[in-house]
């Protein structure tokens, strides 16, 4: 190691991680990223769908056990970047109702101790960053704004424009999705040379192969390593514990694993953003004396509430073709809220959400098999099937419960989950089969389940969150509303451990936006 004392160490690079040190880089001090992984390789595989979902190319090669026993990989990437590098880019902001009490059937989405006023001006400042594209007033559900969005929506193609009107003829209010990425557009829908996103199907669950995709190591890291000194990334590094000093107060340094070796790196203020599973999972390795239940965890929270969205993504067949590209740009709302907010739904509690995902292709289709409800379709018609797919990602919130936690048993990781709100994630799906039926898609839904979780549903950890909640009291909560640990001075979290609940859109957002607050507290320290 070329230096042992830093003034900042940030534990993971990916949206929540590269917000902090994007944003604390101009400081001036010294800043050590310490990344699990290395560089995703660029490599024609980035874009094989084989590769990417049947073999697991890019993901962690880790073994974790449910609360029955059984085994499962956790679909978690330790990359520069983190699972930034495979998201599909929809950077939404909660809903300003998300910050309060939402009643649901099995419960209560707790109220957040911040409001949304304390996060607007730091969604603006993430959606800056992060280059979305949309556009602020097609959809009910938004949330005030002081300003636009940096970039115009996507355009729609064709068959997905079409949608949208089927959609608006049935009074619904379709919307452009909000996209992160470095796209340029020529007015009519058609790419420009330099963009580097292109239109094109590999984007859901693909690392971009022309770095296209607004990710944290396109948008945050690599630009900060090329214009300051002061910052430096240490990859294929496994940080095993955190250090403190003897009366467990304060953060004095990190235990990090370096090719089979451990090294101790010390710090002034330690920033932990591997994503509410891993930097769970690192508090509880970090015991000690002062902090036998692991660090940080006297109120025994640390690993408990873990939230991950109830998410499936579905394919309908369209009676015509649809030929498009780049199908991730539509999206709805209008089942979000209970009937009183949301007059689309028909239920007294919310539903959830909808938008496009990226398109089906025939081999995907072949890996996942068909359902028997398709017998009336030609023998093995993947191809067929792929040119008339209709592809849509469906969240419902998930709600907080201890039970569901993270946690080490005889040295192996163990998540529980029990599932929550289904009712409304079933209803949900009903709304959309009863909305495609009057658009000339075929009613039948077929899941795609390759995608959001290999036919294992707890193995699916995309949208993660909740294991080390923010608030007040430290009986009831880990973090304070800085983000910094109740019971150590100096350690900072910043990923979506601190979510008190979760709502029902993507968290990614939410996550850069908290990062940017967390560093602007952190640089007031640091003076």
């Amino acid at each position: 190691m070329a230096e042992t004392l830093y003034d900042v160490i940030v534990i993971g690079s990916g949206p929540g991680g590269g917000g902090v040190v994007w944003k604390l880089a101009a400081t001036g001090k010294r800043i050590l990223v310490i990344e699990r992984g290395d560089y995703l390789p660029r490599e024609r595989e980035n874009w094989d769908t084989r590769e990417v979902f049947a073999k697991a190319r890019y993901q962690a090669d880790e073994t974790w056990y449910s609360s029955s026993g059984a085994s499962f990989k956790p679909g978690l990437h330790y990359c520069v970047g983190g699972n930034s590098k495979v998201y599909g880019a929809a950077l939404f902001r909660l809903r300003e109702q998300d910050f309060g009490a939402v009643a649901h059937p099995d419960g209560i989405a707790p109220a957040w101790p911040l409001k949304y006023d304390a996060y607007e001006p730091y969604y603006q400042a993430a959606e800056n960053l992060f280059q979305v594209h949309g556009a602020r007033g097609e959809d009910p559900t938004d949330p005030p704004a002081h300003a636009p969005y940096p970039y115009p929506a996507i355009s729609h193609e064709p068959r997905i424009a079409a949608l949208a009107e089927d959609f608006a003829k049935q009074g619904l209010h379709p919307f452009h999705l909000p996209i992160g990425g470095l796209m340029d557009e020529d007015g009519r829908g058609g790419t420009l040379p330099q963009s580097a996103l292109l239109r094109c199907d590999p984007f859901d669950g693909y690392p971009s192969l022309t770095n296209g995709k607004a990710d944290a190591q396109i948008i945050c890291i690599d630009p900060v390593l090329a214009a300051h000194d002061n910052v430096t990334l240490l990859t294929n590094a496994y940080v095993e514990r955190l250090l403190t000093d003897p009366g467990g107060r304060a953060v004095m340094g990190v235990d990090v694993v370096i090719a089979g070796k451990h090294h101790r790196i010390d710090a002034d203020i330690v920033v932990v953003a591997c994503g509410a599973l891993s930097s769970a999972l690192l508090f509880l390795r970090s015991i000690s004396d002062a902090h036998p239940q692991g660090l940080a965890n006297g109120s025994g929270l640390v690993g408990c509430n873990y939230m991950r969205h109830n998410n499936a993504t579905v394919l309908a067949i369209s009676r015509s073709e649809n030929p498009t590209q780049f199908q991730k740009t539509l999206g709805l709302n209008d089942f979000y809220h209970g009937h009183a907010l949301s007059p689309a739904n028909d239920w007294e509690f919310p539903l959830g959400h909808i938008q496009m995902v990226g398109k089906s292709d025939g081999t995907q289709i072949e890996i996942e098999g068909l359902p028997d409800a398709l017998h009336w379709l030609p023998e093995k018609p993947f191809d067929w099937i792929a040119r008339h797919s209709i592809d849509f990602w469906l969240t419902s919130e998930d709600l907080p419960r201890a039970e569901n936690r993270v946690f080490y048993r005889d040295g192996k990781v163990h998540l529980d989950l029990a599932p929550t709100n289904m009712e409304a994630h079933h209803r949900l799906r009903e709304k959309l089969r009863q909305i495609v039926d009057k658009a000339n898609i075929h009613p039948h839904l077929m899941d795609r389940t390759l995608y959001v979780g290999k036919n294992v549903p707890i193995g699916g950890t995309a949208h993660q969150s909740g294991t080390m909640v923010f608030g007040e009291d430290p009986a009831t909560s880990v973090l304070n509303l800085d983000c910094r640990t109740h019971e150590v001075e100096n350690l900072y979290v910043a990923d979506a451990s601190f979510f008190p609940s979760i709502g029902a859109v993507n968290p990614t957002l939410t996550i850069i936006a908290n990062a940017l607050r967390v560093a602007d507290v952190i640089a007031a320290r640091l003076g």
